[in-house]
């Protein structure tokens, strides 16, 4: 079983077992009988081709790709296929990696491309890059996933169960060798270059590429362990120009529109793409040379170890060479990288150079409104004229007010005075004579529970009193017994 066949039937919910039969039978006769079935049975078909796409599986002309610009790293890191991603290729190859033993190969897959084209969610690749507006045509549409609702799905089980009579006047296509565009795949793969090349850009600098930085920054845009093959890329940034807008491209300098202008490549964005590349080419070759003097190191030891002096002398004649060659390359990598710090810092005074520029048109046209330092002048030169006859206006008011003779005012503020005067030591005399009542009501009470006191004393002297002539009396009618 096939990679691509294995991904299908291990991920997609539309592929299961109870449903291979119809997948694979010739449904495209169900098309006039049972529309419903027949839209699931595409529906399914076209989501496959595009999830297996997108990982990598449906081209058979994948290139293996290693990871890792050192000789140890390329050695260590698993290598990374580079294929087909956007682009779909129909031909045998293709049937024979979806073939089933058990059911042999799709039928009806000419009917799914077919009915893909006619909604232009697959276009073949030549109409695509010789057609500007083939996206932009109304009966352009995305797969309807709604077809893959559970209760499709089951009615049109159910209808195949039944053994619906078909015709032969309808049955599917066949498959035409051609390369087609999956539409789905290529807006993915465009909405993750565009977030990543301006999500978290410091420069402006860092929207330029070349064509060589561009597919190495993106090249596992879709999928970590595949590539973008180079056709991918030619779709990709057809696409990205052209249909989105996205970036500006010459076919060699790719700039990516920023947020205050529209992309546009100058021969200042083409000379910064070459450094760029330039760097980039010459930071692997630096890696590459380290990796062989580390190569060559070992090979002395080894010599050495089996006491073949020659050789040992060699490889260490080979290691000065490359060491030199390494020297040189480190020498131009530093001088290209502060050249490109050098164009990075003038960019951002550039930059800072507008914000003022702007600023100050911001500022000319405020003091334009407030007519400027003289106008500035007058309007508080008036405005003192204006409070000064409001001071004007208060005193003539002032005159024409009533006389009032100050002395009357003195008397009636004085018996004012008198009057609160005598108010408060009333008051006080009262305080003073209420506080007395409570003192002669204290002292009465106190002489009456004295009083009280006395007289129980009395009355328990009495009594004792009684109880002794008692006890005397009882004691003398006793005697005479005796």
């Amino acid at each position: 079983m096939s990679e691509l066949l294995t991904y299908i039937l291990n991920n997609e919910d539309t592929f299961r077992r109870n449903r291979l039969p119809s997948l694979y039978s010739d449904f495209a006769l169900q098309k006039k009988t049972n529309p419903d079935g027949y839209a699931v049975n595409v529906a399914a078909w076209e989501q496959a081709l595009n999830h297996a796409a997108k990982r990598g599986y449906t081209s058979s002309r994948g290139v293996r790709v290693r990871s890792g610009s050192s000789a140890s790293q390329r050695n260590a890191a698993p290598s990374r296929k580079k294929t087909d991603h956007l682009i779909l290729r129909t031909d045998e190859s293709l049937l024979r990696d979806l073939e089933l033993p058990e059911w042999g190969r799709p039928v009806a897959l000419g009917a799914v491309f077919m009915e893909a084209m006619n909604k232009r969610t697959m276009i073949p690749l030549p109409v695509y890059k010789t057609d500007p507006g083939c996206l932009r045509r109304s009966q352009w549409k995305l797969i309807d996933t709604s077809v893959l609702s559970p209760w499709n799905v089951m009615s049109w089980g159910a209808r195949q169960l039944k053994g619906i009579v078909v015709g032969t006047d309808d049955s599917a296509p066949k498959i035409q060798v051609q390369e087609l565009v999956l539409v789905e795949n290529l807006q993915e793969a465009a909405d993750l270059a565009v977030k990543k090349a301006t999500g978290g850009t410091s420069s402006k600098l860092d929207l330029i590429y070349s064509k060589e930085s561009f597919v190495e920054a993106f090249a596992t845009i879709l999928h970590d362990a595949t590539e973008l093959s180079d056709s991918d890329f030619d779709v990709l940034l057809v696409y990205l120009s052209r249909d989105r807008g996205a970036i500006a491209y010459d076919g060699k300098t790719i700039k990516f529109k920023s947020a205050d202008e529209p992309p546009q490549i100058t021969q200042q964005d083409a000379t910064i793409a070459s450094i760029k590349t330039l760097v980039s080419t010459i930071s692997k070759q630096v890696s590459n040379l380290e990796a062989k003097i580390e190569g060559l190191n070992a090979a002395a030891k080894a010599a050495l170890a089996n006491k073949n002096r020659i050789s040992a002398l060699a490889a260490i004649k080979s290691k000065k060479m490359v060491e030199h060659n390494l020297q040189q390359r480190l020498n131009t990598l530093t001088q290209l990288e502060e050249v490109y710090s050098r164009i990075e810092q003038a960019a951002g005074q550039v930059e800072i150079v507008k914000v003022m520029e702007a600023s100050t048109g911001v500022l000319r046209g405020l003091h334009a409104q407030t007519g400027g330092a003289e106008r500035v002048e007058d309007v508080v030169e008036e405005l003192r004229e204006e409070m000064s006859k409001v001071d004007e206006i208060g005193g003539i008011m002032n005159e024409a007010a009533p006389v009032i003779d100050e002395g009357e005012i003195d008397d009636e503020l004085q018996a004012l005075e008198r009057s609160d005067q005598k108010t408060k030591e009333d008051a006080e005399a009262e305080e003073t004579r209420k506080k007395l009542a409570e003192l002669d009501s204290i002292k009465q009470a106190s002489n009456e529970a004295a009083r009280q006191a006395q007289a129980g004393k009395d009355v328990d002297a009495e009594l004792a009193e009684s109880i002794g002539r008692l006890s005397n009396m009882s004691v003398e009618g006793q005697l005479p017994a005796e």
